[in-house]
């Protein structure tokens, strides 16, 4: 008895030992995700409220006191990315006017919201000239805008898309729809647990197209709390969805259009897109040949590759926006 007792004595030490090991560590990761949320909720609620985002350039703003070039970010990008995007392409697209992005509500996407907002970004700055530009599905946006935009007597010069679906049918993947509109048109929201899988698949499904420093890159990013709001991606898969070109016809007015893409695109269907859109605009759509070859991602990446898109976007501007002469401000590509 002597011995049995001995042994659970020891025993009830060691779970002891290992039990306040275990509260402690499990207290210590409470805390920590505990933490994450407040602060992944406060940032969520400060991005409750849809704002175009200027990036600074006192030499573009002075230049050009009445152009802009506006971003209408891409599927799941954050406001921050959406700035990357912007300064990457800052040395051309300042050579005709300030830039701002889109920085899409947390409460979802809202096209009545953006024109109200562009409608007072063009009044606050004095603007003549407006030049959009639509990454990814961000064209689709860019191009209801404009239409919108025309409706108010505010004209749109130029609407650039950078690869650009033009209906869902031009999405490769599928199986977006499947599950993530469904569960949105029914009231449900994916959790952000669920979503950073999909993320992570997603793109080691895609590996060819990038690094796996871009894979882990781009998976934290969306696991962040500077991630787009579940109720905001989801809002987008269903408006690439629900997106009718043909509304479209004969609203934009004297916009010209200009498309950019890559044969390689593992995301949207190049082939189908291309002459989508100029078979929707055949009066609108004035550039559609150039190609950002070479670049990884292929899909509407400029963020990470800056130089290729620098040249493809300055022979669109050369062409399309051109500086009276001796006009303007020299910048390097």
């Amino acid at each position: 008895m002597t011995g049995d007792a001995e042994r659970f004595l020891a025993s009830s030490s060691d779970l002891s030992g290992f039990s306040r090991r275990a509260f402690l560590i499990g207290s210590g990761l409470g805390v920590t995700l505990a933490a994450d949320l407040a602060v992944t909720r406060r940032i969520q609620r400060q991005r409750e409220e849809l704002r175009i985002l200027p990036l600074d350039d006192d030499s573009a703003g002075t230049s050009f006191p009445d152009a802009s070039w506006v971003l209408f970010p891409g599927y799941k990008t954050s406001w921050e990315e959406g700035l990357w995007i912007l300064n990457s392409l800052r040395p051309t697209l300042s050579r005709r006017g300030r830039m701002a992005v889109v920085g899409y509500s947390n409460r979802g996407l809202d096209i009545n919201n953006i024109v109200a907002a562009m409608n007072r970004y063009v009044r606050n700055f004095q603007l003549e000239k407006l030049y959009l530009y639509g990454h990814s599905f961000g064209g689709m946006v860019a191009v209801e805008v404009a239409a919108r935009l025309a409706e108010r007597g505010i004209p749109v010069e130029l609407i650039l898309l950078d690869s650009s679906p033009h209906g869902r049918d031009d999405v490769l993947d599928q199986r977006m729809f499947e599950g993530v509109v469904f569960l949105y048109e029914a009231g449900y929201r994916v959790p952000i647990v669920v979503r950073g899988g999909y993320e992570l698949g997603e793109r080691i499904v895609h590996k060819n197209e990038r690094s796996w420093r871009q894979i882990v890159d781009q998976t934290l990013e969306q696991l962040s709390p500077l991630a787009p709001s579940s109720a905001l991606i989801q809002s987008q898969a269903s408006y690439i969805y629900r997106f009718n070109v043909g509304r479209f016809a004969g609203a934009l007015g004297e916009a010209r259009m200009a498309f950019i893409g890559n044969p390689n695109d593992a995301v949207v269907n190049y082939a189908l897109a291309r002459p989508g859109w100029a078979a929707a605009f055949p009066e609108h759509m004035v550039s559609a040949d150039l190609v950002t070859t070479g670049a990884l991602p292929a899909h509407a990446s400029p963020q990470w590759n800056p130089l290729i898109y620098r040249t493809v976007v300055q022979t669109i501007q050369d062409e399309l926006i051109p500086l009276p002469a001796g006009g303007g401000r020299k910048s390097a590509i």
